[in-house]
């Protein structure tokens, strides 16, 4: 697997750090479904422990993660350390001890020990990286998936994946690749039922959505699979994700009611 070195350290890194209270860890994400680039996707993993952990720990366990991203891929690692009585039964909004992405490194480099004190709270986002672990999620150390995380109920996954779309339409100019991929992903879920990657869901969306939108969606696709940046109309970019909001609202809503 490619980047298989960094995994690896990474595991063995929460291994010295968290000792006897470390159940796993587990890879989700682009990576753990088939279709990283490693332009465009960053590492994705949920750490899980049984019991409390120091401050101190904390501390051991976020120097060292800020060097091994340093090795990561463009868009770095994503990364959440939860209490194993969280993950069964699932709780919702899912309380972590801590997280850690590129978009808090600065905080933690400004001020570490403000940042080991206050990045802790309750997650939305993990429901749907649950959902996704129970599907196809990796073990990169400890015990296997089934043993360690319960079902997510349906509702949870869609008010997670709601959460994660609920500005795309103000958000799309910026990430265009990102939210449209996701956006058909979200839809593929409502209308088919069906989990997968945002590669899955453009290709479900070109079948599935409006023909207007397929160019669009094509677009975004041949970005992700490539190097190559996406140029994209703005207006088209923000009526796309204004529509399939509202088809999404529209078809969670008759799901709730069925």
């Amino acid at each position: 697997m490619l980047y298989q070195d960094l995994l690896d350290n990474i595991a063995a890194h929460c291994k010295e750090i968290f000792g006897s209270e470390l159940v796993g860890v587990y890879l989700h994400g682009s990576m753990a479904m088939g279709c990283f680039n490693p332009d465009k996707s960053d590492i994705d993993l949920i750490i899980v422990i049984e019991g409390d952990i120091s401050d101190r720990q904390k501390m051991s366990f976020m120097e060292g993660i800020v060097k091994l991203n340093e090795k990561a891929p463009a868009k770095g690692l994503e990364l959440s350390v939860v209490k194993r009585k969280y993950c069964s039964p699932f709780r919702y909004p899912t309380p972590f001890e801590l997280h850690f992405s590129p978009v808090h490194l600065q905080w933690f480099l400004d001020s570490p020990q403000n940042y080991i004190e206050n990045m802790k709270g309750e997650d939305k986002d993990l429901a749907a990286h649950f959902t996704i672990i129970h599907k196809c999620g990796i073990v990169l150390y400890g015990e296997p998936v089934d043993d360690v995380f319960g079902p997510v109920p349906r509702d949870n996954y869609i008010d997670s994946i709601f959460a994660d779309i609920e500005n795309a339409e103000q958000d799309i100019p910026e990430d265009p690749v990102y939210y449209i991929l996701n956006l058909c992903r979200v839809l593929a879920f409502l209308k088919g039922g069906i989990c997968v990657s945002k590669e899955e869901g453009g290709k479900w969306g070109i079948k599935n959505l409006p023909a207007e939108y397929r160019t669009v969606i094509s677009d975004a696709m041949e970005s992700y699979a490539t190097y190559r940046q996406m140029d994209t109309d703005e207006k088209t970019a923000r009526r796309f994700a204004r529509d399939m909001i509202s088809l999404a609202r529209q078809e969670a809503s008759i799901d709730r009611y069925c």
